[in-house]
């Protein structure tokens, strides 16, 4: 079951077991006990009666104790796998392939998760108890098997019935919490488009009823797997139920299962009835467990395994210098199919070469390839076909994270995290205000040990918070994707007329992802693409427009800011 094997991994196994065998003792003392209430109901007036209430007491507390202590140690362990498989399956996350992620979608990672996730945490949380539970069941067993035999010979053939019947059940419970499963991925897809088209919807009654109408119908058809599934398991519960009072009505008002022992009968039925509670609550546990194992398969099928480390999460060799780095493809390829329209799109191949210090303008229509080949330049996709080299070595599974670790980027579907996340200088603080103010955001943003007092602006401010993070990162190489997309006049001649030839003043290479035509003269270099294809590679011929040189209105010219001015010079920050 993949439910034990997130246990051994993530659980300490001497600790496991010494649960289980407390959680046994447990069991067993619930058995003693009852073997004493038997005991004492046909021990009245007689002198022994004071000897089995000291033993009952000792036992009462014996059994309490190794009962609290095994669920202590049970729901300390299962807390701690929880916690670790949620962090693990991150991890793992993170470290499956690029292109893996983007093709299963955000709503069906979020619904790994959360819901995948919430599943096999209920999962854990149950096994205390079921470990206490299945020791009093067998200890009763045992109980029974001393007290008669012959009885117990029927209990068993009810309970082979029982779990025969149950486990076919079982089955057709499973299938349906799979079909459920499965459209809860669509579920989440809808949750995406009610948090994120909020605006497109409230706009358009029409549009809005009509998402309203698939949303409905989505949740309604996983309610109907669900609750089918549940009823299945309520079903097979309910039966098992039955079958011990079917046997209770044997023993009782049956003359062939009778036996002659009055007091080994009365003790038998006593156990069977006391049976009955613990039993009923593992068998309520099968559904929540079903689920998990449902829950595990899915998270195995996002090729994001818990067993297995993934090669794209190795550390790197460490080996990479940060410093005069010349990138180059070389016949490098990439593709990817489009599942909905089984459309396809091959980018490359490839040869190109960017030379340290370079600022490199890639252009080119939408869909042409531009962000799929700044992807490939980073690392996030591997190459198909071909290599990427950084100072003549070849860039693999064994040192590309070491590779991505060059870069800074703002993507255009950039995600700004609440925190300076990876930077520990001590004056992390201060140069974070002075860039808040360059970027005319102090007096909407404050920055407190690293932490972004809200992220509740608009597109470009976003953007531009985005930027001074990767600013901050200082790494050799910088990309940017459409990063003045969002933003005003102002702020557009600020980022290609001041940051770029500071950023080059710096000696850090630079590849912009830009329509702006106008601005190109900023550059070294442009680079072109067209439907995957390089078309054109050419240095930029025109002269720097001469506002690359000049202040820039409405804007501190970072350059020109005095020393003792609160605004820093970008280009005074530490390399």
């Amino acid at each position: 079951m993949e439910l034990i094997q997130v246990l051994k991994r993530y659980a300490n196994t001497r600790v496991a077991a010494l649960a289980a065998v407390l959680g046994a003792v447990g069991g067993a003392t619930s058995t003693a006990l009852l073997w004493l209430t038997n005991l004492a109901l046909h021990a009245a007036g007689s002198p022994r009666l004071f000897r089995l209430g000291l033993i009952f007491a000792a036992v009462c507390l014996v059994g309490a104790g190794t009962r609290y202590l095994s669920s202590a140690l049970l729901v300390d362990l299962g807390g701690r796998a929880a916690r670790d498989l949620q962090v693990d399956l991150s991890r793992r996350i993170l470290a499956a392939p690029m292109r893996r992620l983007e093709e299963l979608g955000s709503h069906r990672l979020m619904a790994s998760l959360t819901d995948d996730i919430m599943a096999v945490t209920e999962a854990l949380s149950l096994i205390p108890l079921m470990f206490v539970n299945a020791a009093v069941v067998a200890g009763c067993i045992v109980a029974m098997w001393l007290l008669s035999w012959k009885l117990m010979m029927g209990v068993l053939a009810a309970m082979v019935v029982g779990i025969s019947t149950y486990r076919a059940a079982m089955q057709a419970g499973i299938r349906r919490q799979r079909l459920a499963r499965a459209t809860e991925d669509d579920l989440f897809g809808h949750f995406r488009g009610v948090t994120q088209g909020t605006k497109e919807l409230k706009t358009r009654h029409r549009r809005r009823e009509h998402f309203l109408s698939l949303l409905w119908t989505t949740a309604d058809t996983a309610r109907k797997y669900r609750v089918s599934a549940m009823k299945v398991f309520l079903a097979a519960a309910g039966w098992g139920n039955l079958l011990f009072f079917v046997v209770i009505g044997l023993i009782l008002f049956v003359p062939l299962f009778q036996v002659r022992d009055v007091m080994a009968t009365s003790g038998f039925v006593l156990v069977l009835v006391y049976m009955m509670a613990p039993l009923q609550a593992l068998l309520n546990s099968f559904p929540s467990l079903t689920r998990s194992t449902v829950a595990m398969r899915h998270i195995e099928r996002l090729g994001t395994s818990l067993l297995d480390r993934a090669a794209d999460d190795a550390p790197g060799d460490g080996s990479l210098r940060r410093g005069g780095l010349r990138l180059q493809l070389a016949g490098v390829t990439h593709s990817y199919t489009n599942h909905d329209d089984g459309s396809s799109f091959v980018l490359g191949p490839i040869d190109l070469a960017i030379e340290p210090g370079e600022i490199v303008f890639l252009v080119g229509g939408n869909g042409s390839g531009k962000t799929t080949l700044a992807k490939l330049l980073i690392g996030l996709y591997p190459p198909e076909e071909g290599e990427i080299l950084l100072e003549g070595k070849a860039i693999g599974n064994e040192n590309r994270a070491a590779y991505r670790e060059l870069f800074s980027t703002v993507f255009s579907d950039f995600f700004l995290f609440e925190s300076l996340l990876g930077l520990d200088a001590p004056d992390l603080d201060d140069k974070a205000r002075q860039y808040l103010a360059t970027l005319q955001l102090k007096h909407k943003v404050r920055v407190q040990d690293g932490k972004f007092s809200t992220t509740e602006l608009s597109q470009g401010q976003r953007k531009r918070l985005a930027l001074l993070a990767s600013y901050l990162e200082d790494s050799p190489i910088f990309v940017f994707d459409e990063w003045a997309a969002d933003q005003d006049p102002e702020f557009k001649r600020f980022f290609y007329y001041q940051l770029l030839p500071e950023l080059k003043a710096r000696g850090k290479t630079v590849l912009v992802i830009s329509h702006d035509d106008r601005y190109y003269e900023v550059g070294d270099r442009i680079v072109k693409l067209d439907y995957g294809k390089l078309i054109y590679d050419q240095p930029v011929a025109k002269p720097p427009h001469p506002e690359a040189a000049s202040a820039v209105p409405a804007v501190p010219a970072v350059s020109a800011v005095p020393a003792a001015s609160a605004v820093p010079a970008v280009s005074a920050v530490p390399a």
